[in-house]
């Protein structure tokens, strides 16, 4: 018989515990979408018209929308407008079947490519210039949306984008040995316009936007007026 005393085995140590889901995003938390910032474009616009808000006050807010990222900074920007709560309800998460619209393409590798007279641009247009010419003029063009985005690339090429000049332009981008440039962006345009936005990057290249003189736009606006009358 043993009579020497033995240490008890310890306990086997508890299994970690799994680790918590992370919580969902809050409604206003989620990323802005491009059909989100559209509706608020539209209602800001509504708002310059019927004279709810200054054309300086339109303009800083325009600036805003186009800067920040998520849907609650967005509704922040029409919460003090009669239709800032429809646009709380339209910025919930459309559902799968939504699908964004149709990305038209312009290239132009060791070519030249253009766009230009009587022609429908898309919501949004990707733009890659590689050592080749790119010409984009919307002085004629039939919009059928409030807002219209290009995505530009140039690497050792040129792209220039013409608008009439009562068009909203604005432009983000950058060059590296390269130049990026829109002009007109703080000039007085027609409220009930369309807004262009110029996005790019230039490698070595060039990008630029800028209103053309004395061509005016009057097929959106004019139906925009109406609707509003």
């Amino acid at each position: 018989m043993d009579l020497e005393k033995h240490p008890a085995a310890p306990a086997p140590a508890p299994a970690p515990a799994a680790p918590a889901a992370a919580p969902a995003p809050a409604a206003g938390g989620l990323r802005a979408s491009d059909a989100d910032r559209d509706r608020i474009a539209q209602i800001l616009s509504d708002a310059l018209a019927e004279g709810r808000l200054t054309a300086e006050e339109h303009s800083e807010r325009l600036d805003v929308l186009y800067a920040v990222k998520t849907v609650g900074e967005l509704e922040v920007l029409v919460r003090d407008l009669p239709a800032g709560a429809a646009a709380h309800r339209a910025a919930a998460p459309a559902p799968a079947s939504a699908a964004a619209g149709p990305v038209e393409s312009v290239v132009a590798v060791c070519s030249s490519s253009a766009r230009k007279g009587r022609w429908r641009p898309g919501a949004h247009t990707r733009a890659v210039s590689v050592l080749g010419d790119i010409t984009i003029d919307l002085t004629e063009a039939v919009f059928e949306q409030q807002v219209t985005e290009f995505n530009v690339v140039s690497v050792l090429g040129n792209v220039e984008i013409l608008v009439p000049e009562n068009v909203t332009l604005r432009g983000y981008g950058s060059g590296v040995l390269g130049n990026f440039e829109v002009r007109g962006e703080g000039a007085a345009a027609d409220p009930q316009a369309p807004v262009v936005i110029v996005r790019g990057f230039a490698l070595l290249g060039n990008i630029e936007a800028r209103p053309k003189l004395g061509a005016r736009l009057v097929d959106l606006a004019d139906r925009l007026r109406k609707r509003l009358g």
